[in-house]
């Protein structure tokens, strides 16, 4: 385990001395979050915080792992998206713009031969998948992690908290499946995140912004299916889906209850998880601290249910979700949206 201790905390340390060059940078540029009726910050915060990540997360991968073909086309995909973070962190493109430059940045990968190639079930049995379905699936699941990362990226330190609790537990299955490959990428972004997190946790003095959120969820995304490639076991999917089950279902909740109030589903309002618990008379820091602790549970799921057979697996996730959704709409998750004005 001594072996992964280096990247970590290269990471941690190139990510952590690096964050105020980069909060000077962003205020040059422009790349600055304006408070206004949505948000909860009230003063202008630099927003160019994933580019430390990125350097930090670089810079561990680049010192400990030799380069391959696989590890290329990550790093080419990671430079990618995180070049379309920084584009829209500047000049805020609209959103099918970053859709488009997101979809590019998912199909580098792909190019390089990281894809969904196979699943098992819960038998055990493999089912090939032919490349008309898995170039798309792929992208799709890169997007969407790309995705689910950036919009729990509401409150000072969550998404940066949550993607290191995250990246923590697919580290942990890596290293117990023997994956050293998937194991080094994502304790490198982990250790980025940690370093990055020292200059978010409420009060923040920068945002990870676009940049990083989107580089968190993109690299964890990629790293799954590069665990899959590796393996051949679907587990290496499952594990960063439940381990970021918080944002994941935070997203579904928000579907379901828009849909109840009779609304487009992109319609924004004020019911998502931090909204509900900053409702409830909690502090940013309180809010921010429970949802780091559901999350560590949720680890802990997914780490046990990478262990167990797949009954046992599907009984702890059935039991967890259900215990989710009776607490989502004890807080009014799942209520359905009286004021369709607010924004996310």
């Amino acid at each position: 385990m001594l072996v992964y201790f280096v990247p970590f905390f290269i990471a941690l340390i190139v990510a952590y001395a690096l964050t105020p060059s980069v909060k000077k940078l962003a205020i040059k540029v422009g790349a600055v979050d304006r408070p206004n009726a949505r948000k909860v910050h009230t003063h202008v915060i630099p927003r160019l915080g994933g580019l430390a990540i990125y350097i930090g997360f670089l810079a561990g991968v680049l010192y400990s792992m030799p380069m391959n073909h696989e590890m290329l086309g990550l790093l080419l995909g990671c430079t990618a998206i995180v070049c379309v973070g920084i584009w829209d962190d500047i000049c805020n493109i609209p959103a099918k713009v970053k859709l488009v430059g997101q979809i590019l940045s998912a199909a580098i990968p792909v190019v390089f031969g990281i894809q969904i190639e196979w699943l098992t079930n819960p038998f055990g049995d493999l089912i090939i998948l032919p490349e008309v379905v898995a170039i798309p699936l792929t992208i799709f699941w890169i997007i969407g992690f790309t995705n689910t990362v950036n919009l729990i990226d509401g409150l000072d330190g969550l998404a940066a908290g949550v993607s290191f609790i995250a990246s923590i537990s697919m580290f942990l299955m890596a290293v117990s499946m023997n994956q050293y490959l998937p194991a080094m990428i994502i304790i490198s972004m982990a250790g980025a995140a940690l370093g990055f997190l020292q200059y978010n946790f409420n009060p923040a003095k920068i945002f990870m912004g676009d940049t990083g959120s989107m580089l968190l969820g993109y690299t964890m995304a990629v790293t799954a299916v590069l665990g899959l490639v590796k393996t051949a076991a679907t587990i290496a999917l499952v594990v960063p889906v439940i381990a970021l089950g918080l944002p994941i279902l935070d997203t579904l909740f928000a579907i379901i209850r828009r849909k109840m109030s009779g609304v487009p589903i992109f319609t924004p309002d004020k019911g998502h998880l931090h909204h509900r618990l900053l409702a409830l008379g909690m502090s940013q820091k309180q809010a921010v601290l429970i949802m780091y602790c559901v999350s560590i549970v949720l680890g802990i799921v997914a780490i046990f249910v990478a262990n167990v057979n797949y009954k046992t697996g599907i009984l702890t996730v059935a039991v967890v979700l259900a215990v989710i959704i009776y607490s989502a709409k004890r807080i009014g998750i799942l209520h359905k949206t009286t004021n369709s004005t607010h924004k996310d």
